[in-house]
């Protein structure tokens, strides 16, 4: 009797996920709709619309989760993850799936299981990379993200590089201090990076320094310059877009590119190292960062979709600096299809953990870009 009972409440409860995973597709069918109509009426502006893609990119990851919740036991739908822009705090990376290594061969079961979160791709990380004597391999791996930090020299210079795949756009992501534009604040990388925890941090483009260049926050631009510096853009599917400086110094236009492109979020230093995987060439003079100065760089870099290597190198007596050219020679001996400088010398820290992984005198800056686990915490 008990035995009949309990397998009535089994099929009950199945039933009832089935109904609810009805409801779902239904409410989906109706959302499309609504959207598709609105998507072709003849005043849709392109904010609009670009704004309506990332709704129903939202939307529809939600219901994928909805009805992977409703099936559970029935059958498996793998949940998507994904961060709001207005959360200046992501969740906390699991600290178990921290690791490191001292050789790169025993790292193949991390590339294994990362396999589909990689979906084909390459990584510059190989199992015979060639680190640096004595140092290590860091990394951190779950389903929405692979982070591996390794560093190796080429000549008389030692770079620090860490490789990052993620598997949504948000998680890619930018801090300001104190959670806000012109806040006066200042603070060290590691700091920042802890305080929003990030997987891996690196220096941005310490905008509070000068009043050169276009900010964009939280797809808000906070300020319009675009005479003096090249500026890169992150739009809505986490790729690099580049604009040099005098390209566009209009902010309707400005306006219009920002909506065009679903730009999250800006950084003003460069200049542009590398555009569609061909170098560029190096702008001198240049208003900051010193380019035929031999010193410590700083740059980001994407390799592919979603895609990135950020990339810093270090000044003596740790290592020999070099100029920009040089730099950028390197980045591209890297694979690198897009590269964009950021701010050296002090300024130019790589943290992971929490942790600073280069060798620098870290000094306070104004912003920090930054990687993020999109796993819930209470998901762990």
């Amino acid at each position: 009797m008990n035995q009949s009972k309990s397998i009535f409440l089994t099929l009950f409860a199945q039933l009832g996920k089935l109904i609810l995973s009805i409801i779902c597709i239904g409410f989906t069918a109706l959302f499309l709709f609504f959207f598709v109509q609105t998507e072709h009426h003849p005043r849709t502006t392109n904010q609009t619309a670009s704004g309506n893609y990332a709704v129903m990119d939202r939307y529809d990851k939600y219901m994928t989760n909805t009805v992977s919740e409703a099936l559970d036991g029935v059958m498996s739908i793998k949940k998507e993850y994904w961060l709001s822009d207005t959360d200046l705090v992501a969740p906390e990376p699991d600290q178990n799936l921290f690791g490191e290594a001292t050789d790169p061969a025993s790292l193949q079961w991390l590339l294994e299981d990362a396999s589909e979160l990689l979906e084909g791709q390459d990584t510059l990380f190989k199992t015979d990379t060639k680190i640096k004597p004595g140092s290590v391999v860091k990394y951190y791996h779950d389903e929405t993200i692979l982070v591996i930090t390794w560093r190796q020299k080429i000549g008389k210079v030692l770079y620090t590089l860490s490789e990052v795949k993620i598997a949504d756009p948000s998680q890619f992501r930018r801090f300001l201090s104190d959670g806000e534009y012109a806040s006066g604040s200042k603070y060290l990388t590691t700091e920042m990076a802890e305080s929003v925890n990030a997987v891996l941090a690196c220096n941005g483009d310490y905008y509070a320094m000068r009043q050169m260049g276009t900010i964009v926050y939280n797809s808000q631009m906070m300020r319009m310059e675009g005479y003096r510096m090249d500026t890169c853009f992150i739009d809505g599917n986490g790729d690099m877009q580049f604009i040099e400086y005098g390209e566009i110094t209009d902010k309707a236009e400005m306006e219009q590119y920002l909506a065009d492109h679903n730009v999250r979020f800006s950084l003003a230093f460069g200049p542009i190292l590398i555009e569609n995987g061909e170098l560029c060439p190096i702008k001198d003079p240049y208003p900051v960062g010193e380019v035929d100065i031999p010193n410590a760089r700083a740059a980001l870099c994407q390799l592919d979709t979603l895609h990135y290597l950020v990339v810093v190198s270090s000044q003596p007596p740790y290592g020999d600096g070099q100029t920009l050219g040089h730099f950028a020679r390197d980045l591209a001996s890297f694979g690198c299809k897009m590269a964009y400088n950021l701010d050296g010398g002090r300024s130019a820290t790589l943290v992971m953990n929490d942790q600073l992984i280069n060798e620098v005198s870290e000094r306070r800056v104004s912003d920090i870009i930054y990687f993020a686990t999109a796993i819930p915490n209470g998901d762990k």
